[in-house]
């Protein structure tokens, strides 16, 4: 079935064509398609007529809306199509937060595709003949795998780009090209607004499978001070190079992020998971300390709760989020500590139960355990030496959530009995759920509290 966005994409080009003008794929859309991957956000650029022009086509094929009006992005109804004129931009504030706009669709292609961010974005493809302009090299950095911008003069005009090198990189597994890493150091990132700098970190985190790229190239640009310093300052943190011979905290933090995006689709929430593997460890920034020639990091899952909150404060106020993000980073070290010790099954029973997430915390401790590599080792051996902890945690977990699905006493079964709403209620509650998490069946809870 063909895109019936690419077909009204058609329809308007050849109305365009008939008026003398010339339509282009532009952006993503031609970066993905010569790459081979799916895009289904279309955007097509209209040259060579005026606006008014344009107006009346589009209004031939439905309703016209203004998706960006103050970048003069048009659409239709009920379609997923990006329509514009060419247009420069003059930057008149700080974090691309003031643009006076100007549609110029007599421009040219070449200095409409200036304005690009990078060269595998400023390609552009005729609708209708399939012909690819490539004025900056766009092609051949797609073979070589390589983020560079277009402009010295106009790449720094909206700060966000740097962001943005770093998640293309990690997303596609490409490298952000010298020139662009030194011109990116002199970005004024301090000027852009949270929800923009989260939208990047979003896609790194969800979309490539090595989110670690974006942070490492943030590092080469000196720019991870701003909104990430708390994931610098990992930098150089020791460990036990026995337990750690990945290295120090910032190598362990970047192979546990890759390691949670192996596992981010078993996840409830995998935005949330991604963002724990990247919290979890802020707390040995505070309390690494050597003993006897020996490495600690004692009690670091709590000592960097309020590093990891002032962290996700700074880019969202989600509380569920924060919430989530707190829980699992608080309790990471649990499940693999408990097998370790090998543990009564109460003890797994407890742990569980202080999170509403108890799949994501085992996907996180796996994370957490297999991101630990040094250079001699081998992935597949620690996934293999991680088989018995894993199976151990899944028959605990499997057991809890038999357990919370069986039977269990409710405060309306202690009314029934005679009890009254209050501190005696919420007391026998509770005891209650101690004796669920112990596997009682509900008439020996509800004998056992109405007893007690």
């Amino acid at each position: 079935m063909e895109n019936k966005n690419i077909l009204m994409a058609q329809k308007i080009a050849a109305a365009v064509s008939k008026a003398g003008g010339r339509t282009y794929y532009v952006g993503g859309y031609v970066r993905d398609l010569l790459m081979g991957s799916e895009n289904k956000d279309v955007d097509i650029e209209v040259h060579g007529i005026t606006p008014q022009a344009l107006f009346e086509i589009l209004d031939a094929f439905g309703e016209r809306i203004n998706i960006g009006a103050s970048f003069g992005i048009l659409g239709l109804r009920h379609y997923e199509l990006d329509i514009s004129m060419p247009r420069t931009e003059t930057a008149t504030g700080r974090g691309h937060k003031d643009f006076e706009i100007y549609v110029d669709p007599f421009l040219g292609e070449e200095k409409a595709a200036v304005r690009r961010d990078f060269t595998i974005n400023a390609l552009m493809q005729n609708v209708l003949t399939g012909e690819v302009l490539d004025f900056f090299g766009g092609k051949e950095d797609l073979r070589n795998k390589v983020v560079r911008h277009v402009s010295d003069a106009t790449y720094l005009e909206d700060p966000l780009r740097v962001l943005r090198a770093a998640q293309f990189a990690a997303r596609f597994g490409f490298a952000v090209a010298e020139e662009t890493t030194r011109l990116s150091a002199g970005a004024a990132l301090a000027a852009l607004p949270g929800e923009r700098i989260t939208g990047e970190l979003e896609k790194a985190l969800l979309k490539a499978d090595k989110p670690s790229v974006f942070f490492e190239e943030l590092r080469k640009m000196r720019q991870l001070s701003v909104w990430f310093p708390e994931v610098e300052a990992l930098i150089g943190v020791p460990q036990r190079a026995d337990f750690h011979p990945e290295g120090d905290v910032w190598n362990h933090t970047m192979q546990v992020l890759d390691e949670a995006a192996a596992l981010r689709e078993r996840s409830a929430h995998p935005l949330y998971l991604m963002l724990a593997a990247l919290c979890h460890d802020f707390g040995k920034v505070l309390v690494t300390k050597e003993k006897d020639g020996v490495l600690h990091a004692h009690n670091h899952e709590v000592a960097g709760l309020p590093l990891a909150e002032a962290f996700l404060r700074r880019l969202s106020k989600e509380k569920k989020r924060i919430a989530y993000v707190l829980g699992l980073t608080r309790l990471h070290m649990q499940p693999n500590r408990l097998v370790g010790e090998h543990a009564h099954t109460k003890a797994y029973m407890k742990m569980f139960d202080k999170t509403p997430y108890p799949q994501d915390l085992l996907l996180l401790s796996k994370a957490d355990y297999v991101g630990r590599l040094g250079e001699d080792d081998r992935r597949e051996d620690m996934l293999a030496a991680y088989v018995p902890i894993e199976k151990k945690l899944g028959e605990m977990l499997a057991l809890y959530q038999e357990r919370m699905r069986a039977p269990y006493v409710t405060g309306e079964d202690l009314i029934r009995a005679g009890l009254k709403p209050g501190k005696a209620m919420g007391a026998a509650l509770e005891y209650a759920h101690k004796l669920r998490l112990a596997g009682v069946p509900k008439a020996e809870q509800l004998k056992q509290v109405l007893g007690k």
